[in-house]
């Protein structure tokens, strides 16, 4: 028998280093080649990491949160056959496992001179909560040890007010099931009974790891280097819904290709090409540090998506050389890539110019956070049949606010109604996106 080192790979060009996001594995697991280790991300683009052999996993080298160097050391594997590490190169290795500077690894344990042990310290979370002993059924947990649970015993428990760190755990590991649940309720408080009422002291601490501390660090970024101004607008898209439905019903082009459904955003892509034209200075990134705005001629649309790992960006990328069709076919993709989590970080970056849009939740009005460093960004709102006087009568019309933010430093205010009322007349006449 022998041992294997997994190194982080390179994930991508010019990407040094990695966050380490998720562990699939534990020490004592066994593994075959092409198993899903662990995942680590970069930007926004989350890359799974495989094994490359048959093995047990000896040690993991870094935790959840932890930032991973190219080529360092994540996995140790004991493997059939020489392995890929020498005998004599296996303890000073095993001493230096990828985590954070701030890891202080206990000295590695007594091993034979042949193949030395690798360290025990290092164990991620998961392997951490594996080996802490059983807790006796009905017997309360440490205050600060976290209970095991799935989540939908978590759900039971927060509804009916319970601590879990309260219930003994009759599983694996100490692991909490709805049977524990049910004792720990027969032999509770008359309250708990009665009603599923209790007093909630507990406080559950939450690592901000992977995209949500990637969405932090940006916005902080965003809000405290951009002098927001945010502007808005109120849009009769009326007679846009009306073209929309009519588009809608031809199923195929003129070459007898199938059109994908058209929604508002392609429309509302095709007018902020036609207002980029006439003001070329909202497509652009501002370097503050350098002091320098790089004005783009290709115009590269953000559209922010919600994930269930949370908000990302995929881009259209040269929207002003695509038709109204060709933007709701690639809008569709990046927005199944993305929410599959297999958009790639090309397809997550380059944006130039950005479009946020919560849908039928969209509110009367927002004020967006500019996508740093781009210097505008154009927030939609839900749309409401709402009374509009024609001069003579109110009569029921859709209507829109745009809600959208500029960099102050950038942009002037005259500038930022300049381009939002040229959106504005694009919409509420669309046949005059269509004309060139």
């Amino acid at each position: 028998m022998g041992e294997h080192i997994i190194k982080l790979p390179d994930v991508g060009e010019g990407v040094a280093e990695a966050e380490l996001v998720e562990w699939h594995v534990k020490v004592g697991d066994l593994v075959r080649e092409d198993t899903v280790l662990a995942a680590v991300m970069t930007d926004k683009a989350t890359v799974e990491i495989p094994s490359p052999v048959d093995g047990e996993i000896l040690w993991l080298g870094a935790e959840i949160g932890d930032t991973v160097a190219i080529g360092s050391p994540i996995v140790r594997l004991k493997v059939a056959g020489e392995g890929n590490v020498k005998a004599a190169e296996a303890a000073p290795k095993a001493e230096t496992p990828a985590k954070s500077a701030e890891a202080k690894p206990e000295p590695a344990p007594s091993a034979p001179k042949a193949v030395p042990k690798p360290p025990e310290a290092p164990k991620v979370a998961a392997a951490s909560k594996a080996s802490r002993p059983a807790s006796v059924s009905g017997a309360p947990r440490a205050q600060r040890e976290k209970p095991l649970a799935s989540p939908a015993v978590r759900l039971r428990a927060r509804e009916a007010g319970i601590d879990l760190r309260q219930v003994g755990g009759s599983g694996p590991a100490g692991r909490i099931s709805h049977e524990d649940i049910d004792a720990f309720v027969a032999r509770g408080p008359q309250v708990a009974r009665a009603t599923g009422l209790a007093q909630k002291d507990g406080v559950e601490d939450i690592k901000v790891v992977g995209l949500r501390r990637k969405i932090a660090e940006k916005m902080s970024l965003a809000k405290s280097r951009i002098p927001h101004i945010t502007y808005v607008e109120e849009i009769d898209v009326t007679a846009l819904e009306e073209l929309r439905a009519t588009l809608n019903k031809e199923k195929r082009g003129a070459k007898g290709t199938e059109r994908p459904k058209l929604t508002l955003l392609p429309f509302l892509m095709r007018a902020m090409v036609k207002a980029i034209a006439e003001q070329p200075n909202l497509n652009a990134l501002f370097d503050d540090d350098a002091g320098i705005i790089r004005q783009h001629e290709g115009i590269h649309i953000g559209i922010a998506a919600q994930t269930p790992n949370g908000l990302v960006v995929p881009v259209v990328k040269h929207a002003e050389a695509r038709d109204l069709w060709d933007c709701a076919a690639e809008v569709n993709r990046l927005a199944d890539a993305a929410k599959t989590g297999t958009a790639t970080r090309e397809e997550l970056s380059g944006s130039t110019i950005t479009i946020t849009s919560l849908g039928a939740m969209g509110g009367v009005a927002t004020t967006p956070v500019i996508n740093y460093p781009e210097v505008a960004i154009v927030g939609v709102n839900k749309m409401m049949v709402r009374p509009v006087w024609d001069g003579t009568q109110f009569i029921p019309r859709k209507m829109m606010n745009l809600s959208s933010s500029f960099d102050h430093r950038v942009i002037d205010g005259w500038d930022a109604a300049v381009f939002v009322q040229r959106i504005k007349a694009l919409l509420e006449t669309p046949a005059l996106i269509f004309v060139d």
